[in-house]
């Protein structure tokens, strides 16, 4: 870990947070992101086969490893909070990192904030500094401001660039071995929301994504996408919109058809886990459907 103070604007120290960071097979990257984090670090390596546990408690001996025996995907973050024992998490990829003096100064607006369980800052991706165009998306939230939240109300997050609170990420089931990744991020949402949590997108506090070059094929990434929102919307949408995302996967052609039948093998445990949400969040659910359609 970096030897850096990490302090905000105010010169306050990030307190009782810990950085929960997933990876597999990303052991370069690693090496040059984690030394960025300014609060203690948990590695969960998802079952990496090119030497990144070795490697990373040779350079970076500060850092606690977790080395899982398979991949778990999301899921290992969750296992990463459970070691963490922090009031709070904030998550980042093996290409991502908090800008120096920003996870402070989240704490210090997580702590003002008592509902707010996630807060999920502005990204900035690539050496060129491009804004996120889902951040676009999170400032124009057409849930509005309410007075207990610090930012536009979400009902969705980007798990590379947020701040979490324990006891809402662990009441709310963390990710889940259902769904995995990409696209872990609705089914935690929708409980938080279901539970009376707050999300909010705070433009002032910065997290800087470079996507590793080493990445999923789109087209292999959208049938990803496809199958967790098919078994999301099992787990806790009414049957006709379950029936809906199916016949938009279909209709989305190969990567949906693909998706659905990837998504097949996980039904039975989506359905174990199946839940409805209230009628409330549907309703924001569909708020945001038709501002970004």
């Amino acid at each position: 870990m970096s030897s850096r103070a990490g302090t905000d604007r105010a010169g306050r120290r990030p307190a009782d947070v810990t950085v929960v960071v997933a990876s597999r097979d990303r052991r370069d990257e690693l090496l040059a992101t984690l030394p960025r984090h300014e609060a203690p670090v948990v590695l969960v390596d998802n079952g990496s086969t090119d030497g990144t546990v070795a490697a990373v408690r040779t350079r970076c001996p500060a850092i606690t490893v977790l080395p899982l025996p398979r991949n778990e995907g999301a899921r290992a973050r969750s296992l990463g909070v459970e070691r963490a024992g922090t009031t709070f998490v904030a998550f980042a990829d093996d290409d991502s990192w908090w800008a120096p003096g920003d996870l402070a100064r989240a704490v210090a607006i997580m702590q003002a904030f008592p509902r707010l369980a996630v807060l999920n800052a502005r990204i900035l991706v690539g050496p060129e500094e491009r804004l996120d165009p889902v951040c676009v998306e999170m400032a124009a939230s057409p849930l509005g401001t309410p007075t207990d939240l610090p930012g536009p109300a979400l009902l969705g997050f980007v798990a590379c660039g947020v701040l979490v609170r324990t006891e809402a990420f662990t009441a709310a089931g963390g990710f889940d071995p259902v769904v995995r990744f990409p696209g872990e991020e609705e089914r935690l949402a929708l409980d938080l929301a279901a539970a009376g949590w707050g999300m909010a997108y705070v433009d002032d506090v910065v997290v800087h994504h470079h996507p590793s070059p080493r990445r999923h094929a789109p087209g292999r990434r959208q049938a990803a996408i496809w199958r967790s929102r098919l078994l999301t919307a099992l787990m806790r949408y009414p049957a006709a919109d379950v029936a809906r995302a199916l016949v938009d996967a279909i209709r989305a052609g190969r990567p949906g058809v693909e998706g659905a039948l990837r998504a097949v093998p996980d039904v039975p445990g989506a359905l174990v886990r199946r839940r409805s949400i209230p009628a409330a969040v549907r309703a924001d659910r569909r708020r945001l459907t038709r501002s970004t359609a």
